[in-house]
């Protein structure tokens, strides 16, 4: 089953890491077929960044985003420009302390950077926080694969925590994504 999922935030919150996780779940660890692209504004960190990752059962003939059903939002600037066009049946995980719009598709709202800075003392495992959010929320890879690309992806020496700031987002996803 073909998914597209989109990522955008701003530079500096993990954007294109997050895609490249996704991507790797998908095609080295559940066995389906991943395309990754991504988008940098002119103003790099700051300014408003979007990821995108088409993942399939079979194989991908046509590799660009042409309607996400999934959308990650985590700034205002990335709603504005990359998400409030989502069709009506998407499925929007926000961050809820920097995303103030609310899609006219089904949205869960995720504390992500809050949580990320009262839990973990550090902003930057909010990316993911999301990735475990959009996991238990939606399924589009399994948790096994998605734990495996995150290791293979952080910096050395930061594995425990991002381990843990992913599980807080499974839980996260789990309360705010009731599907």
């Amino acid at each position: 089953m073909r998914r597209e999922i989109r990522f955008s935030g701003f530079g500096g919150q993990g954007i294109i890491l997050s895609v490249v996780i996704l991507g790797r779940a998908a095609a080295l660890y559940d066995e389906k077929y991943a395309v990754q692209t991504q988008v940098y504004g002119p103003e790099a960190r700051g300014g408003a960044s979007m990821g995108q990752v088409v993942i399939d059962d079979d194989p991908i003939l046509f590799p660009e985003v042409t309607e996400p059903d999934i959308f990650v939002i985590m700034s205002q600037q990335g709603f504005e420009k990359y998400g409030v066009h989502a069709r009506k049946d998407a499925v929007m995980l926000v961050d809820s302390g920097l995303v103030h719009s609310r899609p006219g598709c089904r949205s869960c709202e995720i504390p992500a950077t809050a949580e990320a800075k009262s839990t973990f003392k550090r902003e930057i495992v909010a990316n993911i926080i999301m990735i475990g959010a959009l996991v238990a929320g939606t399924g589009v890879v399994s948790r096994e694969a998605i734990e495996k690309a995150v290791l293979d992806s952080v910096p050395k020496g930061t594995e425990e925590l991002n381990l843990k700031a992913l599980k807080r987002g499974f839980e996260l996803g789990e309360e705010a994504c009731k599907l």
